[in-house]
């Protein structure tokens, strides 16, 4: 099987997420999508508003249900931090050596590709597949290891998200079904009483 690596903090998991895991898996010739939850970016390893990864874990558990062709994927939470993709790319090819990876980030992630540990490994043993963001334009990509997926963009944010709790703002609509109930009920990103 074809499996993409979506990876990310999902902090919290919201309906962008969930319609770029969706249409990539059914459009984009994956087999599945696994949405891998990151403990810690090492580009941003000074973020104070990254919450436990327990309830991160539970809103993406939650968000993807049984739904078919999309799996989480927590191996990273057992992994040293920083969190390398390159490191998770080598574990699991160990670990599942049946399937073949490809890592899929967005357009503002691949203008700091190269930032990456082992970008280049990366790239000639996986390969990786880019979607668009908004404000990023992707320009050509003359590399064969790169695919440029013209997926749907929604201009919404996890930041987003995280502001509007904050401001007592109602996101049940920018959430998978149950993702704000829970949040309320734990009362996490500054959400009060």
């Amino acid at each position: 099987m074809t499996i993409g690596l979506l990876g990310g903090s999902f902090n919290p998991v919201h309906i962008g997420h969930m319609m770029l895991a969706s249409y990539l898996q059914q459009y984009a010739g994956f087999d599945e999508v696994w949405l891998m939850l990151s403990p810690l970016n090492p580009l941003k390893v000074n973020s104070t508003e990254l919450i436990p990864d327990v309830y991160r874990l539970k809103m993406l558990d939650m968000a993807l249900g049984d739904t078919k062709g999309l799996r989480v994927n927590d191996i990273e939470l057992s992994m040293p931090r920083p969190s390398y993709t390159i490191n998770t790319l080598r574990y699991l090819s160990k670990r599942y050596p049946q399937h073949s990876f490809k890592v899929i980030i967005g357009a503002d992630n691949w203008k700091i590709f190269q930032q990456w540990k082992d970008a280049e490994d990366i790239l000639s043993d996986y390969g990786v597949v880019v979607y668009p963001r908004p404000g990023y334009p992707m320009g050509t990509v003359y590399d064969d290891r790169v695919e440029v997926i013209n997926a749907p963009v929604a201009d919404i944010s996890s930041t987003f998200i995280r502001k509007g709790i904050a401001r007592g703002k109602d996101m049940t609509y920018f959430l998978p079904s149950g993702v704000y109930e829970y949040i309320k009920t734990n009362r996490l990103y500054g959400l009060k009483a």
